[in-house]
Parts: structure tokens; C-alpha cells; sequence
């Protein structure tokens, strides 16, 4: 899911405090890439009730409202001048609000299609194939925000995307049975979402740098907007199915865990970004893979193949380079070719 803050940056803290949170953030997004990913996955197959995806959705980006609007109080101090920056920032300033509702429609759709993604992948797969994202953001970056990207970092979106395309085809050509999953709808969700929130988030970050608007305020405007168009979506996908079996069907602990943990996600990458830097957030997005693909051998029978492995690999391995293209003056032979400098910028 959608996390705005990701994007965004954020002024420094005093040594002490970075030193102490910049392993408690690492570690927490780890958890949360992990978590997030099984949770959803144990929660869309395991059997019993299944709970309508798209009121998933607005629960999701209710829980992140909330976050939001504590935040904005934390940030003023008091909640008095909270609500009053609010009223300012957001009521009396109706069009950069409406802005806002642009990304919040792409992340509402974007939301949407997590769910038919990773009801249809198994997580590890899923928690690879999602990282898709940084290929299609770069290349939008490129397009949308003239963004210069190094030679390096173009081989790095290609041996992401080649590290993809291994595991998608090793995941549709599996011989092993899957039931209830179509390899085919879960990689088109997958590309469609990420080309979503990748056009979602490069249009947020455009929208944050042209005034100095709080992050938070801005992730409140599109909590508010991710609802209206989460209600507005689930009646016109779901609307028969919500008024026949109620807006909770569905909804167990683990389910509240689930939507939960995905809401703060946004939350924990501000933390990174705030006391960490981008070669430590791969670091652990690339624990994640690994730990996913840990967990789903262990809970859901999932075969470790050889394709999958070099496919994943590859992805763990661009996610560093993209990141520190000055890595890849560190690996033998390849540092002979690539041996002028020139090519890191």
C-alpha cells in the first residue's frame, strides 16, 4: 500500500536520537515489509469468511487518518492549534486540497489492486514482484520530474526488471498446484498497481516541494480523499455483496492486525527517511524478500526454486547498486569495465 512519506524529506534530529533510531527504524520496516505481505496473504486464504477487499481499503486509510491527524497534534503540541493548522491548511485552502485528491484516487486503485495481487501470488512472490515500484518510479521520475539517473542506475532498473520477469515466469510456469490464485490476474494487478502508486507518489512529491505544507497535513488531505473514493469504490465493485452481508463481514483479529500493520507503513518509511539512508532502507527491504520467502516456506508449503532464487537475487542485488551505484566498482571484473568514475553520475 500507498505510504506518501516516502517521498518526502525530512529535517535531521540531533545525533543521539538518530544513532538510537536508526536501528529501531531499519528494524521496524523490515518488520512491517514482512508482515504486511504475510498478513494480507494468510487473511485472503485462509478458510472460513472472507472479508470484502475494497472496505479493507477504507479501514486502512481510516487507521491512517488517525495516525495522521495525532501526528499534526504531536507536531503543534497541543490540540487546539492542531485543529486550528488543520482548518487553515486544509478548509479555508479548498484547491491545493483538491490537489491532493489526484494521488489519493491512483492510491485508492493502487490499494485496491494489493489485495487482487496478493490473493492471487504467494507473498514471497508478491514481496519481489512489488518492488517493480522502484523501476516504474524511476522511469516517471525521468519523465515527469526531468530526474538525471546514472548509467549505473539504468543497469540497475535492468537487472531489477530482468529479476522480475525470473520469477514471474518461473511462478507461471510452477508445475506445483495453487488453488484459488490466477498467476496471470496477480501479475497484472501487480504492474498496474505499481505503475499507479508510481505515478501517484512522483505527483505527491511534486505536490509537497511546491509549498511548505506539513507531510502530515498532507497524508491527512489524502486519508480524507482515500476514503471518499475507498466508499465510492467499494459500492460501485462490491456495493450488492457489502449491503447483503454488512461493511465487517468478514472481519476477524487477524484482519484488524492485518489492516493495521499496513497502515502504519507509511509511518515507519518517514522514520527511515528521517534517520536513515537510502543504501540502509535496500538493506532492509532486501531482509524482507528474505525473510517472506523464510515464512512462506515454513506456513504456506512454498517450493524455493532455483529460477526464483536467481530472480530474487537479482532484485535483492539492484536494489543496493540503484541506491549506491558506487558498488558496483567493488565486484571483480565488472570494476575493470566500469573502472571511469563518470558513469556513477
Amino acid at each position: 500500500m500507498p505510504n506518501s512519506a516516502s517521498n518526502t524529506s525530512i529535517s535531521p534530529v540531533s545525533h543521539d536520537s538518530g544513532t538510537f533510531m536508526k536501528p529501531v527504524s531499519l528494524v521496524a520496516l523490515t518488520l512491517q515489509n514482512t508482515l504486511s505481505i504475510l498478513l494480507l496473504r494468510y487473511v485472503r486464504t485462509i478458510p472460513g469468511p472472507r472479508f470484502i477487499k475494497s472496505t479493507a481499503v477504507i479501514i486502512s486509510e481510516v487507521q491512517k487518518t488517525i495516525f495522521s491527524l495525532l501526528l499534526v497534534i504531536n507536531e503543534e503540541r497541543n490540540i487546539a492549534p492542531a485543529f486550528k493548522l488543520i482548518y487553515n491548511k486544509i478548509i479555508c485552502q479548498p484547491y491545493d486540497t483538491f490537489e491532493t485528491g489526484i494521488p489519493a484516487l491512483l492510491y485508492t486503485l493502487q490499494n485496491n489492486l494489493v489485495f487482487v495481487a496478493i490473493s492471487n501470488l504467494d507473498a514471497a512472490t508478491f514481496q519481489v514482484s512489488y518492488k517493480l515500484k522502484i523501476f516504474t518510479t524511476a522511469i516517471l521520475m525521468v519523465i515527469i520530474l526531468r530526474r538525471q539517473l546514472s548509467f549505473v542506475q539504468w543497469l540497475a532498473l535492468f537487472l531489477l526488471f530482468i529479476g522480475i520477469a525470473l520469477v514471474q515466469i518461473e511462478n507461471m510456469t510452477s508445475t506445483t498446484a495453487k488453488q484459488d490464485v490466477n498467476a496471470v490476474h496477480g501479475l497484472l494487478a501487480v504492474v498496474t498497481g505499481c505503475t499507479l502508486s508510481s505515478l501517484a507518489g512522483v505527483y505527491f512529491e511534486k505536490i509537497l516541494k511546491s509549498n511548505d505544507v506539513s507531510v502530515w497535513i498532507r497524508n491527512t488531505q489524502l486519508g480524507i480523499f482515500g476514503i471518499i473514493f475507498g466508499t465510492i469504490t467499494m459500492y460501485l465493485s462490491d456495493g450488492t455483496e457489502v449491503k447483503e452481508k454488512g461493511f465487517l463481514y468478514g472481519y476477524t483479529n487477524m484482519v484488524w492486525t492485518a489492516t493495521l500493520v499496513q497502515s502504519v507503513g507509511g509511518l515507519i518509511v518517514a522514520l527511515v527517511v528521517k534517520h536513515a539512508d537510502n543504501i540502509l532502507k535496500s538493506f532492509a527491504t532486501s531482509a524482507a524478500i528474505l525473510l517472506s520467502c523464510i515464512v512462506s516456506i515454513v506456513l504456506f508449503d512454498f517450493q524455493l526454486t532455483l529460477l526464483f532464487t536467481l530472480g530474487a537475487a537479482l532484485v535483492i542485488f539492484s536494489l543496493f547498486l540503484y541506491s549506491k551505484p558506487e558498488l558496483i566498482l567493488l565486484v571483480p571484473i565488472v570494476n575493470v569495465i566500469f573502472k571511469d568514475k563518470s558513469v556513477l553520475f
